[in-house]
């Protein structure tokens, strides 16, 4: 996650408006018409007033925030830059969620606790995550780089790096670009073709030992 200035970042979340929704054809329909993007501009206010510990004055702005757009993000979630909530309505964001650059989320996403932790209750969304919509992401885990939720799953372990989840509860059926049953294949045959290569290795000193004994 870059650390970048609250303008700054909200000049990459515009965009993300932009790169990201094909039904908004300019920037100022985008500033004027996204209540994602609104939300996260407000977010980025409340949250400056939560750092410099106003927390009363933070939760008024996040709970008239949730009021105006249907978003609720605590102000102590920390968000990257470049973040895209697509319509919107329904999206929770708990207090101690941390979530990456160039994160997509859509409706009704949860990124939410269990209620059986302490301390961190709720996930960590590293960069590039799609969260599609109805996903709940549940837990003080982490959903690693390039990852993709699917719609109405709910997640409640740590996602792998560039891995696709689905279901309740969800569980890996992409890795790396291949389906999880082609990947379990290609680990298959790397792993016969290893024993024949070690195998014919066997072979070989066997070969030589025998010559040896018989010199």
């Amino acid at each position: 996650m870059k650390s970048l200035s609250a303008f700054d970042a909200i000049k990459r979340d515009l965009n993300a408006v932009m790169i990201h929704d094909p039904a908004t054809k300019s920037k100022l329909e985008a500033a004027l018409c996204s209540s994602g993007f609104h939300a996260l501009v407000l977010y980025r206010l409340f949250h400056f007033f939560h750092v410099h510990r106003y927390f009363i004055t933070a939760r008024i702005l996040s709970a008239l925030t949730r009021l105006l757009t249907g978003i609720e993000i605590h102000p102590g979630a920390v968000i990257g830059s470049g973040v895209f909530i697509d319509h919107g309505t329904g999206v929770v964001i708990g207090e101690t969620a941390v979530v990456g650059d160039n994160v997509v989320m859509y409706q009704g996403v949860t990124l939410g606790g269990t209620g059986k932790d302490k301390g961190k209750r709720h996930p960590t969304v590293q960069d590039d995550v799609m969260i599609s919509a109805g996903a709940k992401v549940l837990g003080p885990f982490t959903v690693g780089h390039g990852a993709k939720i699917g719609a109405g799953a709910v997640v409640l372990r740590e996602v792998p790096p560039n891995s696709t989840v689905v279901g309740v509860p969800a569980h890996i059926v992409r890795l790396d670009g291949l389906r999880v049953d082609e990947q379990a294949d290609a680990q298959t045959v790397e792993l016969s073709n290893r024993i024949d290569e070690l195998e014919n290795k066997i072979s070989q000193i066997q070969a030589e030992l025998n010559r040896s004994n018989g010199e």
